[in-house]
């Protein structure tokens, strides 16, 4: 079974700095050396006493996650790959990640129980809200956490998150170059944080273009197929020459509601309504036609999460300024949009 000792003559490094490195001391050790102990290691297959390190160093090694609940008619890929590349990253460091369930009524006795037996070091949080409980309870007790999303304005902590009301500008500004002037939305219930931000990209696209914004032509329903289709039989309920030659969508799944009503209806999504989703998530592309929409860029969030959590671990206890950190995301162009039918779009 191989050793510190043969991690630190295949890393040509002394037993100290891979010490240093396993117990995460950054000050003692550039970032450069970190990363050619690390491949050392896996190289090698050395595996640590983690026990051991962690009754030397306090630190537990690993960051809690809870792990999303996702309703029978609901897909959430973007947190699938979120939990994914949020492992990874963490591994490349040297830390686990630890997921539990969460009650949505009262998450926070996991929290409190889990930092208290000292079984994790940190937390990541996603999906927050107006007024998340969680964000209060960990600042409370100064138990250090980044979050994948943002909450009330005013509140101050560290946060990634996807830059959606840039996701649904760059959505309307591409249909307004194709030529569209009745542009709809399907959003999320009126309560929903990332909803709101998604809404607020598309009313500014939609005002940058000059173009006049219908109250009718704004849905707001919930995270499913029926929402789409819901808000599809609204707009085609509207004076021909007041109903929207394309549609953005606040997530993939509810395009799909869209796209598919429009087929039952005879419309061929592309040519007589253009569509756009959000979160790119991969079955997206296998539709047919395949579906235009705006990826979250989440490998790139996770990466930032994980080093904003290595920075408050090797610091505990110092004054730093929180990182509020809006990852840009970028639209994916495919088959689901074209020029308004028979010059339907224009005013």
């Amino acid at each position: 079974m191989p050793t510190i000792k043969d991690v630190a003559r295949e890393a040509g490094v002394s037993i100290a700095t891979v010490s240093y490195v396993l117990n995460n001391k950054q000050d003692a050790v550039s970032e450069e050396t970190r990363a050619v102990v690390w491949k050392a290691i896996k190289r090698i297959g050395y595996t640590p006493n983690v026990t051991a390190r962690s009754l030397r160093s306090s630190q537990s090694r690993l960051i809690g996650y809870a792990w999303h609940q996702v309703p029978d008619d609901q897909v959430n890929p973007v947190l699938d790959q979120f939990t994914y590349f949020l492992a990874h990253y963490a591994e490349e460091v040297g830390y686990h990640i630890l997921t539990f369930t969460q009650s949505p009524e009262n998450p926070l006795p996991v929290y409190d129980e889990l930092s208290r037996s000292g079984r994790v070091d940190a937390f990541v949080i996603s999906g927050t809200n107006w007024g998340d409980k969680r964000i209060g309870f960990l600042q409370e007790n100064n138990i250090p956490f980044v979050s994948f999303g943002r909450a009330d304005p005013g509140w101050d902590f560290d946060w990634v998150d996807v830059d959606g009301a840039s996701g649904t500008r760059q959505a309307v500004d591409y249909l307004v170059s194709l030529g569209h002037q009745r542009i709809a939305f399907t959003g999320w219930d009126e309560g929903s944080l990332a909803g709101t931000h998604r809404l607020a990209g598309y009313t500014e696209g939609l005002a940058a273009a000059g173009l006049t914004l219908l109250p009718e032509w704004v849905f707001h329903g919930y995270h499913n197929e029926m929402s789409g289709s819901a808000a599809l039989k609204q707009y085609l309920s509207l004076p021909e020459d007041e109903r929207p030659t394309a549609v953005v969508a606040v997530s993939d799944l509810v395009a799909i509601g869209v796209k598919n009503t429009a087929e039952q209806l005879g419309l061929e999504v592309g040519r007589d309504l253009s569509l756009i989703g959000f979160d790119d998530s991969p079955f997206s592309q296998y539709l047919h036609p395949p579906l235009t929409t705006v990826n979250q860029q989440v490998k790139q969030i996770a990466k930032l999460i994980v080093g904003i959590l290595e920075e408050q671990l090797s610091k505990p206890g110092q004054a730093r300024e929180f990182v509020h950190e809006l990852v840009q995301p970028k639209l994916i162009i495919r088959e689901t949009c074209g020029v308004p039918p028979n010059g339907r779009g224009k005013s």
